[in-house]
């Protein structure tokens, strides 16, 4: 083999390498839980949340998280509708939405964390009492 054949077969082998990153690049696509899909709406009504945040710091409405019996129990100052977000830094395919009301007198919400991985997760919770909109985002650990 001359110098030339060489240089044509390793040209050839590097296009099959930046072929082959393109191809598994894009198999991955929306798997990564570090990016937001709606990052742009987010930075927009960032306003918003920073205002719910600043509520529920005004009104002394943080929630008690408590972990009991395969059970997450958040804790809330009053009744409210509520959007929950439990995400696995992981993977996006186990995060959890759930929506709805508190429960009870004691203004509860629970979810099972049974059939949940133990680990890291992000909560964010979201709720409207009194009139008012509250977030809260912590990190947990099951």
């Amino acid at each position: 083999m001359n110098w030339g054949t060489k240089i044509v077969l390793g040209m050839v082998a590097f296009m099959l390498f930046i072929v082959a990153m393109v191809v598994y690049m894009f198999s991955v696509h929306g798997n990564d839980a570090l990016v937001d899909e709606d990052y742009y709406e987010k930075g927009i009504n960032y306003n918003q949340e920073y205002n719910a945040t600043k509520n529920m710091v005004i009104d002394h409405a943080e929630p008690k998280i408590t972990l009991k019996d395969g059970q997450l129990i958040i804790d809330l100052k009053d009744s409210a509708t509520y959007e929950l977000k439990l995400m696995r830094p992981s993977t996006v395919k186990d995060d959890i939405k759930d929506k709805g009301f508190t429960v009870s007198d004691d203004h509860l919400i629970l979810v099972n964390t049974k059939n949940m991985h133990i680990g890291l997760w992000f909560l964010e919770l979201k709720w409207k009492s009194n009139g008012k909109e509250y977030q809260f985002k912590k990190s947990i650990t099951l």
